[in-house]
């Protein structure tokens, strides 16, 4: 991590105080976790932010377009439980939704959505969180420190 710098701003210059000033941030790898399962998110969430990648929640897939919108992650994990069956409207947005960095990770039977439902990797459940993270680290193209 780089150390912030120290600026005197014009109006301080005589006998005024310092202002730290932060550098600017570093473009932060990022991962978005669709899964209604509050333990998984926070599992996944914990391990991933331990090794610097920022990370937004969603325990439903329309609020998980929504954060994908918002906040453009490299890595999507979606867990297929979060995608009411009936609910082919929201399938067809995924798709749209979906940018072509965006990797999407598929947590559980995507057999059932294989043909309307953009993934890059298919994790079937039941999953250990360790060779998950692994995975999810792969996608975003690098080995994170721990």
């Amino acid at each position: 991590m780089l150390a912030p710098r120290y600026r005197l701003p014009p109006h301080a210059a005589h006998g005024g105080a310092f202002v730290l000033a932060s550098p600017a941030p570093a473009e932060r790898l990022g991962v978005l976790i669709v899964d209604e399962s509050e333990d998984t998110r926070e599992v996944l969430r914990a391990a991933l932010e331990r090794r610097g990648v920022a990370t937004w929640e969603a325990a439903e897939a329309r609020r998980g377009m929504e954060l994908a919108r918002q906040h453009h992650p490299q890595v999507i994990v979606l867990d297929v439980e979060t995608i009411p069956a009936e609910d082919e409207d929201i399938r067809q947005e995924l798709a749209a939704a979906r940018r072509p960095d965006t990797a999407v990770l598929v947590l559980g039977r995507a057999r059932d959505f294989a043909q309307a439902l953009p993934q890059d990797r298919i994790v079937p459940k039941p999953y250990h969180y360790a060779p998950l993270i692994r995975t999810i680290e792969s996608m975003l193209g690098t080995s994170v420190g721990a």
